[in-house]
């Protein structure tokens, strides 16, 4: 089982360059370009902000490229991406064209998108279908993540779209496409509120499930941390996936682990990642 994990944690503290170097320097067998920056969405007014990062300028697929050349002079490569959000933003729905073409150029081969959160499967799918196409000529699969809504008064999630065995598979059946697919994050599932689990979602989406996002959290908030420091029980996750035939990546999302890491200790930090994406693959292989 190969691992994979996102740069764009690292990225923060030491830019995407570094941070695909850090991957590799690792361990890891791949990275996860996690294109967040190539928008800066303001939450309050749902609009985009002036933004001067490369992916956002003229020359994206000129870094795009780069940073793959990177991964490749240290002998890694690219699984997948993540493009930037909410897609509930018209203004940054103009923007996940780019971010397949960036994961193309990359060399990646599925670029995960999400639902639009308050969406139903038809009104997703439409988003979806409209992408597919053009994914479909860059050749790279679109894959839809299990979303949530917070309830701040009882303190724990609520439904939102793909949360459910029957809302994902509804969202990738609609389309009927082997470009279409599912990549199942481990936290949104383990959430309180979120009424499943990680295990009964691998099941109902079987050879649907072509992606992963791994991180840990205490079962109640999306604390993206590194897998084995929190709550979530993995060993049963990781047999249903040994159960399905999954042969994607293990992908970690742990994207809170690293900030509080200083520049010199990024290394140090993402050896720490290496360990816990290991310690899964080597779960898979004894499932």
């Amino acid at each position: 089982m190969k691992i994979s994990t996102e740069i764009a944690s690292a990225a923060k503290v030491v830019g995407e360059e570094r941070a695909v170097e850090a991957v590799a320097k690792a361990g890891f067998d791949a990275w996860d370009f996690t294109m967040l920056s190539m928008c800066r969405y303001d939450w309050p007014t749902n609009t985009l902000l002036e933004n001067d990062h490369p992916l956002a300028g003229n020359d994206y697929l000129k870094f795009a490229r780069r940073l793959k050349q990177i991964g490749l002079d240290n002998g890694i490569i690219c699984n997948q991406s993540h493009a930037p959000f909410p897609t509930r933003c018209k203004e940054l729905c103009g923007y996940l064209k780019r971010a397949v073409e960036c994961t193309a150029e990359a060399g990646g081969k599925i670029c995960v998108i999400h639902p639009e959160a308050d969406s139903s499967p038809e009104q997703n799918a439409e988003m979806y279908g409209e992408l597919l196409p053009f994914a479909k000529a860059c050749g790279v699969k679109l894959a839809a993540e299990n979303m949530y809504h917070w309830d701040p008064v009882n303190n724990h999630s609520y439904f939102a779209a793909c949360a459910t065995p029957e809302s994902f598979c509804r969202h990738i059946d609609l389309l009927d496409d082997d470009f279409m697919v599912a990549c199942l994050d481990i936290g949104h599932a383990e959430m309180l509120g979120s009424d499943t689990t990680a295990v009964e979602l691998i099941h109902a989406l079987g050879h649907r499930l072509q992606a992963l996002h791994l991180h840990d959290n205490d079962k109640i908030h999306d604390s993206h941390q590194i897998p084995f420091s929190m709550q979530i029980s993995f060993e049963p996750i990781v047999r249903a996936l040994k159960e399905i035939g999954y042969d994607g990546y293990f992908t970690l999302e742990a994207s809170n682990y690293l900030p509080s890491f200083p520049e010199e200790k990024i290394d140090r930090g993402m050896r720490d990642l290496y360990e816990s994406a290991r310690k899964l693959a080597d779960l898979f292989a004894q499932a």
